[in-house]
């Protein structure tokens, strides 16, 4: 089967927006992307950026900051998008996702701060020590879908939207062996085949097990706040994933992660406080 084309595949189609006047938009917030019932965080932090995307006059995320306010599920939803500022380079915009709880009440559920530019015009000149994570070859690598002994933990619904495949160095939670060094290594892609680009990429950095999970922790890990930064457009082919924590402390954990390119390029960043299920 062919790849999937950006526009024509399953993420978009399941992140599509349609205005309902200046500002607003309309989407439906679909259950392939839940874990255990809430919607994941990176889906909705690509969906919002679509909106603010359509609001903005600058086409790429640069920085995106969300703060998850209530628990989002499947189903209708509303979002509003204010420009606050727009410059030459770059244009800053707010938006926010609402539903409707079961009483009718608007509830509010994601805001989102983010700054826009212009990938393609930003200059060749990199100066960094950051070198893409080691992996083994994409073969020698596990999927949570592949035959054989179960996980340990649950596998939620949004892994079969995905395409990773784990270093098996940092999956010791599987067999319920945590490592407790807080960290997990992937190849990723979608499901699909479709290539990245900057609006995936938000979803990317959310989307890999937590690294909770090398801590012990096999319950939830809800997203109190998640700042991500794009860094460059992905060139086509498979992403490679490095998330790490230094930190579970106060019942809260920091997780950082970097996306790498098959260029060996680093195109994104991204750090969240999380709040594992003790």
């Amino acid at each position: 089967m062919a790849p999937a084309t950006i526009g024509d595949s399953e993420f978009d189609r399941d992140t599509a927006i349609s205005a309902n006047g200046p500002g607003g938009y309309d989407a439906r917030l679909h259950p392939g992307w839940t874990v255990f019932g809430p919607l994941n965080g990176g889906y909705l932090l690509a969906l919002l950026a679509r909106a603010l995307r359509d609001t903005l006059p600058h086409p790429d995320p640069f920085t995106v900051t969300a703060h998850y306010l209530s628990a989002s599920r499947p189903g209708p939803a509303v979002i509003r998008t204010e420009p606050l500022r727009t410059g030459r380079s770059l244009s800053t915009g707010q938006a926010r996702l609402l539903q409707r709880t079961e009483d009718g009440t608007e509830t509010e559920r994601v805001r989102v701060l983010a700054a826009y530019g212009d990938l393609a015009v930003l200059p060749d000149d990199v100066r960094t020590i950051a070198t893409p994570p080691p992996l083994p070859p994409y073969e020698e690598c596990r999927g949570l879908l592949d035959p054989g002994p179960a996980p340990a933990v649950p596998v939620p619904e949004i892994v079969h939207r995905l395409d990773y495949r784990l270093d098996p160095a940092t999956t010791g939670w599987m067999t319920g062996r945590p490592s407790s060094r807080g960290e997990i290594r992937a190849w990723y892609g979608l499901a699909d085949g479709r290539a990245p680009d900057p609006l995936s990429l938000l979803l990317a950095v959310d989307s890999l097990p937590p690294t909770a999970f090398e801590y012990g922790v096999t319950g939830v890990v809800p997203t109190v706040e998640l700042t991500a930064h794009i860094r460059v457009r992905p060139a086509p082919g498979p992403l490679r994933i490095l998330k790490t924590s230094r930190n579970l402390a106060g019942g809260y954990m920091e997780e950082d992660a970097e996306v790498w390119d098959s260029r060996d390029r680093l195109v994104a960043q991204s750090r969240q406080l999380a709040r594992p299920a003790l």
